[in-house]
């Protein structure tokens, strides 16, 4: 869910050499090419139209684009929100999901000081886009997870259980 740390975790698996892959930001690319503002709804909407008009496994599909110009055997994807994705990845490897929660207090207050142009400003636009991340099937993603990082803490805390969540999982595979 917005907010939890999913990027923080990715920078972590940047740092540890391990390449890695915003679904975000594909959908922000796409609202660049279209000279959409990148505001939380208009994003939001576009994340539901290319869904709905191009496939659920659709932000997956051009992120496979990508993966196959990366040369490794691991790779992370932040942001993975339904099943259909989680399917697409499974075609092409071995997929271990990661959810990283955090409550939906410490998600809001995370994203007013983030203050990134397409965070929620009102506690309404946070739920809103909350609901809208629901709709599209993040929980059933999240209820498939293999790790579970539970961020209510420091940076430094979030850092740790990251670093030690990743090794277990790249010993693993």
């Amino acid at each position: 869910m917005p907010g939890a740390g999913k990027t923080i975790v990715s920078e972590i698996a940047k740092k540890m050499g391990i390449p890695t892959i915003s679904m975000g930001d594909i959908i922000r690319e796409e609202a660049e090419i279209r000279s959409i503002e990148p505001t939380s709804n208009n994003l939001g909407w576009l994340m539901m139209e290319l869904r709905e008009k191009m496939g659920a496994n659709i932000v997956a599909l051009r992120c496979i684009e990508k993966i196959e110009r990366i040369k490794s055997d691991k790779i992370l994807i932040e942001g993975v929100r339904n099943i259909e994705e989680i399917k697409e990845f499974k075609n092409i490897g071995k997929v271990t999901i990661i959810a990283v929660h955090a409550s939906p207090k410490t998600r809001f207050k995370r994203l007013i000081d983030r203050g990134r142009k397409d965070d929620p400003k009102t506690w309404e636009e946070f739920e809103k886009r909350d609901f809208r991340e629901l709709e599209v099937g993040i929980g059933k993603v999240i209820a498939l997870a293999d790790k579970v990082i539970i961020n209510e803490g420091t940076l430094e805390e979030l850092e740790r259980i990251t670093f030690k969540t990743l090794e277990e999982v790249v010993k693993s595979s």
